[in-house]
């Protein structure tokens, strides 16, 4: 999004800049052109004026005609009445406009401009109207008349080629491009920064949903940037603290249904403690014992704080060491041996203990209660390159039947939750659960379990 944005800033920076170059481009050439004109005009009428004050003899105009740039691409003549052509004769000099009439009204001036004496030199003549411009072949030519008396005329030329009459054209051509340049460039930075602003709150806020969606209640979506993203940032914030207030709700809920059941139990136990068989007695009452621990560690996960500023986490090796050992009675009890595995050191993994113990309680509650007695089993925790860790109870027993994953299913006579629950925790880790054969034939059950 921040690309395309950028792009279409970009685009649009590029049409003001080409809409302002190209219209002053055409003015700077024609701005050029004129000045190479009246460049040419005003030496054209300079010579003229020269004649018409001085009355010079031909050596002399010559002589003039010497101070004046005579080049391949400029030069200046003049044309004496008897057809001699003093200086540099100009290219296609003899050019589309004849030779001026000094009797006529035109730029050769004449007696109805300038008097009787034929110009403002007085006797003799001067100079005409301003110097005409035309174009020649390669280039233009200032023509212009003077009279000098006695039916004398001298015809002037000045002429520059287009070369001359376009230099410093491209001094002010890449004057332009320059200005066009840095203009596109602060468009850009304006862009990027304009970008920025409008896409970093929104990429902050799309991780703060994927932080919400992964569990973390304590994320935050930034409130600031334009006032149509902080909206979309304020409403998040407030879905967060809305779904924050539901679990808690919720917790609290089986928290207080569970804390009704201890009123029961307890009349249980005393039921229990009241039968006449000791053994029947310490069965009861270690079963009520057990239901307890159980109900006590459903209250403490209900009204587990939710706001640690953290996931939950607990070190995987000293909960999965802690379950094998309390299992261990039993399953020495039933003449099965074990294979237990466990890295030397912590392995942090993105769950609670309790919820971690109750997926391995689960797990080996399905050994024990669904294979027969002496079937070996192992538990094995394993890191994976420091993002996570992947925990596997495997039996040598007839295996698991088909959709035994599917919450609810059994055909075994027991709920079906087991499973389910150690499922539950994978994926609340960030991880899953996989069920396959063991090497041995019967059952593997895999936790991959997701780093804090």
């Amino acid at each position: 999004m921040r690309r395309r944005i950028l792009l279409l800033v970009s685009g649009i920076t590029v049409l003001v800049v080409l809409a302002f170059a190209i219209p002053v481009a055409v003015l700077i050439r024609s701005a050029v052109a004129q000045r190479g004109e009246r460049t040419i005009r005003d030496q054209a009428e300079s010579v003229a004026r020269f004649i018409s004050v001085s009355h010079p003899s031909d050596a002399a105009i010559s002589s003039y005609l010497a101070t004046q740039t005579q080049t391949a691409n400029r030069s200046v003549s003049v044309t004496t009445p008897d057809g001699t052509v003093l200086g540099r004769a100009a290219p296609h000099g003899n050019g589309p406009q004849p030779l001026l009439d000094p009797s006529s009204s035109g730029p050769g001036g004449g007696p109805d401009e300038h008097g009787p004496g034929g110009g403002p030199g007085g006797p003799g003549g001067g100079p005409g109207d301003q110097a005409e411009v035309h174009s020649v072949p390669g280039g233009k030519i200032a023509e212009t008349s003077v009279s000098t008396g006695a039916d004398e005329t001298y015809r002037v030329q000045a002429y520059a080629s287009n070369s001359a009459l376009y230099a410093g054209l491209g001094q002010w051509y890449a004057l332009l491009a320059g200005g066009s340049v840095a203009l596109l460039l602060v468009g850009i930075v304006g862009g990027e920064l304009v970008t920025r602003r409008i896409v970093s709150p929104l990429t902050r806020t799309a991780q703060t949903a994927h932080r919400i969606s992964a569990g973390d209640t304590t994320a935050r979506a930034p409130t600031d940037g334009p006032r149509e993203v902080a909206e979309v940032g304020t409403a998040l914030n407030r879905l967060a603290d809305r779904i924050d207030e539901l679990i808690a709700d919720e917790r609290e809920t089986v928290a207080d249904l569970s804390h009704r059941l201890r009123t029961p139990l307890t009349a249980l136990r005393l039921d229990a403690e009241a039968l006449r068989s000791p053994d029947e007695a310490e069965r009861i009452g270690g079963h009520v014992t057990a239901l307890e621990r159980t109900l006590t560690a459903v209250i403490r996960a209900a009204r587990r704080p939710q706001r640690e500023g953290r996931l939950p986490s607990c070190d995987a090796t000293a909960v999965v060491a802690e379950r094998v050992a309390y299992w261990s009675a039993l399953t020495d009890e039933q003449e099965r041996t074990r294979s237990v595995s466990l890295p030397d050191g912590p392995v942090p993994v993105r769950t609670s203990a309790e919820d971690l113990g109750a997926a391995l309680d689960a797990l080996l509650e399905n050994v024990v209660a669904h294979t027969p007695e002496g079937t070996p089993f192992g538990v094995a925790l394993s890191t994976v390159d420091g993002d996570g860790a992947t925990l596997t109870v495997s039996d040598s027993g007839p295996g698991l039947p088909e959709g035994a994953g599917v919450r609810g299913r059994s055909d075994r006579g027991s709920s079906g939750l087991g499973l389910d629950i150690a499922r539950r925790c994978a994926e609340a880790s960030g991880g899953s659960m996989r069920v396959a054969r063991s090497p041995s034939g019967g059952a593997a059950v895999t936790l991959e379990l997701g780093a804090p």
